[in-house]
């Protein structure tokens, strides 16, 4: 029986041992795995409580936890100064791209300048006033020229209807001349005969 006591109190102390190696082997990758919150909250549960609101923890466990949290400081203020060089760059590359852009607004501008406007005689006209001048001129032109036509053929019809009066008036004298000498020639005869019968 003191032997059975003895065994199962050697069993005893083994397991004991054993489950406190397991448990010692374990605990640091338990505060080890997970987010800082979850770290913090498992160092938390096994730490021992003492006196009311004070707990107890191990120090390796404090220094892992410790570790964690300055790696992840480190991480983040490295990914910090990436995301600002990124940023310097983006900024630079914006500030460019704002610059091309002022540069070819301001060339377009300049371009629509040239397309909608038209350099008569060194004056620049927009292309809707050029097209209503240029308009403006070929009305013009084209009026002088109707009433012009309109004039010469008026012109025309004129000195045609004077044509034909004047060859009327000269057909008209030509017959009054031909008449008048006709009588001409007959009063001569009367005289002559007149003459003639004195004379006899």
């Amino acid at each position: 029986m003191f032997m059975l006591k003895k065994l199962m109190f050697f069993a005893f102390i083994v397991l004991s041992t054993t489950l406190f190696g397991q448990q010692k082997r374990m605990l640091p990758y338990a505060i080890q795995e997970g987010t800082l919150n979850e770290q913090f909250t498992n160092l938390s549960t096994m730490s021992r409580s003492q006196a009311g609101d004070f707990k107890l923890i191990r120090r390796t466990n404090l220094e892992i936890v410790q570790k964690n949290v300055l790696d992840s400081i480190a991480r983040y203020q490295k990914e910090i100064t990436t995301l600002k060089a990124n940023t310097s760059s983006s900024t630079g590359t914006i500030n460019a791209l704002r610059d091309s852009v002022t540069t070819l607004d301001a060339e377009l501008q300049a371009e629509r300048h040239k397309t909608d406007s038209i350099s008569f005689l060194g004056i620049d006209f927009a292309k809707g006033s050029y097209h209503t001048m240029v308009w403006s001129i070929i009305i013009v032109f084209l009026l002088a020229f109707l009433i012009t036509l309109a004039s010469f053929r008026k012109a025309k019809v004129d000195t045609n209807e004077h044509q034909k009066t004047a060859a009327e008036l000269q057909e008209e004298l030509q017959n009054l001349r031909k008449k008048s000498l006709e009588k001409e020639q007959l009063l001569k005869r009367q005289l002559l005969d007149e003459q003639m019968k004195r004379n006899s």
